[in-house]
C-alpha cells in the first residue's frame, strides 16, 4: 500500500516541477526576467507552506520585505544584513515586530559609517532607507498574493497585510521620533555643560 501513495506523490510532484522549470525558462527570456526570477523564488519558498491559511500571506510579506531591506542595506552593511527568518508567529503584530526589530536593529552600524554627518540627518536617512526597502517588499508580496487570488474583498490575508503595513509604518515613525528626541536631549545636555 505504500507504493501507490508514493506513486501519487511522485506523479503530482513531476508536473509541478516541470511547470516550475518552464516558468523559470520563460522568465529568464524576458527583459524583466531577474525580477520575475525573484518572484519565482519567493513563490517556490511559499509552496512549502499552505497559502490557504490566513497568516501565510504575512510570511510571504515578511520574507519579501526582509529581502528588499537586505538589498538596500547591503552597500552599507554587507550581504544578508537581516537574514530570512521564516519560522514562528506570522500574525500582523509579530510580523511587523520582526520587520521593525531586525531593520531598526542595524541603526548603530549604519550611524557608525556616517560619523561626520548631522545625527538627525543620519536617522532620517536610515529610516528612509529601510522604509523604502520595506515598501518595495510589501508591494512585491502584495502583487504576488493578488496574482494568487488571495486578496479578494473581505480576505483575511488582505486585512492582515494591510494591518502589518500600518504597524510597520507607525513603528518606523516612532523609531524616528524616539531617536530624534534622544539626539535633541543629548545636544541640550551638552550645551548646559
Amino acid at each position: 500500500m505504500v507504493a501507490p501513495s508514493n506513486n501519487i506523490a511522485n506523479s503530482t510532484a513531476g508536473p509541478a516541477n516541470e511547470a516550475l522549470s518552464e516558468a523559470k525558462k520563460a522568465a529568464e527570456a524576458r527583459p524583466d526576467g531577474q525580477k520575475t526570477m525573484l518572484n519565482a523564488k519567493i513563490l517556490q519558498a511559499s509552496l512549502k507552506v499552505s497559502i490557504q491559511s490566513g497568516n501565510d500571506g504575512l510570511a510571504l510579506l515578511y520574507r519579501s520585505a526582509i529581502e528588499h531591506i537586505n538589498a538596500v542595506l547591503e552597500p552599507e552593511l554587507g550581504a544578508n544584513a537581516i537574514g530570512n527568518a521564516m519560522a514562528g508567529d506570522h500574525s500582523a503584530e509579530a510580523t511587523a515586530g520582526r520587520i521593525l526589530s531586525m531593520s531598526t536593529g542595524f541603526f548603530d552600524a549604519y550611524a557608525a559609517r556616517h560619523p561626520d554627518q548631522d545625527p538627525e540627518e543620519v536617522v532620517r536617512d536610515f529610516v528612509a532607507l529601510i522604509r523604502g526597502g520595506f515598501e518595495k517588499g510589501y508591494a512585491e508580496a502584495k502583487d504576488i498574493l493578488a496574482g494568487l487570488g488571495v486578496l479578494g474583498e473581505g480576505s483575511d490575508i488582505a486585512a492582515d497585510i494591510a494591518n502589518t503595513y500600518a504597524l510597520v509604518q507607525k513603528g518606523y515613525d516612532d523609531f524616528l521620533e524616539a531617536k530624534q528626541s534622544a539626539i535633541r536631549e543629548d545636544v541640550g545636555q551638552s550645551s548646559q555643560e
